[in-house]
């Protein structure tokens, strides 16, 4: 994996599954152990290589909190939380990151102010974003817009603990007053990954695949948690130089979608 340990878009393909042979074979956790321990040296070498060679990129630049928009009334307030694709990793500034693509989305669909802020870190996994907001919690939203899980399935972290992970940091926002509805994107189809060669690229598709489920699932449960849909294709040509993050259509198609899954929430 890149040694930068930062995360990647979080959007969807098209079918926003791995590719079928590697679905037959990895769907099932306990096949997809026995799938990963017989191919371990191969695993391994390939990760090695991968982080090599995977260049380290800069967070985006710019500003990480403001006001913006017209109108009378209280604004919404808006957080965005986050690993390094809510970092803006693989663009210049905020403006063409996901938060930037974001605010312009909600705008549009939901006129009116809007204050907002962005807590983010490259490498950061569902557990370290929880621990960051702890160290120094941000001012009270109305939503919160969480972007992480890459870290999770790089960690090799099982679905279901990174599923207590992603409750733990829900119910913390909205028991401390943080938030009162918080959004996850959806994790990214990492076997669509320019830089990862197969069978690396299969293996964490579909272990991408049963965590993005799994938060599918949860958050079906709950009204104060919801997912995003996100649907894009990721190819070299939409990524960024190193093959693993989001370059700025990535991000675009990304903060539009979050945009107006937050302004229907609103209302």
């Amino acid at each position: 994996m890149p040694s930068s340990r930062s995360a990647s878009p979080t959007s969807r393909s098209s079918d926003g599954a791995p590719p079928v042979q590697a679905e037959r074979r990895l769907a099932h956790p306990a096949l997809a152990l026995a799938f990963k321990l017989a191919l371990a040296p191969l695993l391994v070498a390939q990760a090695l290589r991968t982080r090599r060679r995977a260049p380290v990129l800069p967070e985006a630049g710019g500003s990480r909190e403001g006001r913006r928009g017209q109108g009378e009334g209280p604004p919404l307030r808006v957080l965005v939380a986050g690993d390094s694709s809510a970092a803006g990793v693989g663009v210049v500034d905020q403006d063409q990151a996901v938060v930037g693509y974001l605010l312009r989305s909600l705008e549009q669909h939901r006129p009116g102010p809007i204050e907002w802020r962005l807590c983010a870190r490259s490498g950061l996994t569902t557990r370290g974003l929880l621990a960051l907001l702890r160290s120094a919690p941000p001012p009270p939203a109305d939503v919160a817009v969480v972007v992480t899980g890459v870290n999770d399935v790089i960690d090799q972290v099982p679905a279901g603990r990174a599923l207590a992970d992603r409750a733990a940091l829900a119910d913390w926002l909205l028991g401390q007053g943080l938030a009162r509805h918080v959004v996850f994107a959806p994790l990214p189809p990492m076997h669509r990954f320019p830089l990862l060669p197969e069978p690396l690229r299969s293996v964490v598709g579909a272990d991408a695949h049963r965590h993005d489920q799994a938060l599918a699932r949860w958050a079906a449960t709950r009204s104060d948690v919801s997912v995003a849909a996100i649907a894009i294709e990721l190819t070299p040509q939409t990524m960024a130089s190193d093959g693993f993050h989001p370059g700025e259509p990535v991000y675009r198609a990304c903060g539009e979608a979050l945009g107006l899954h937050v302004a229907r929430w609103a209302g």
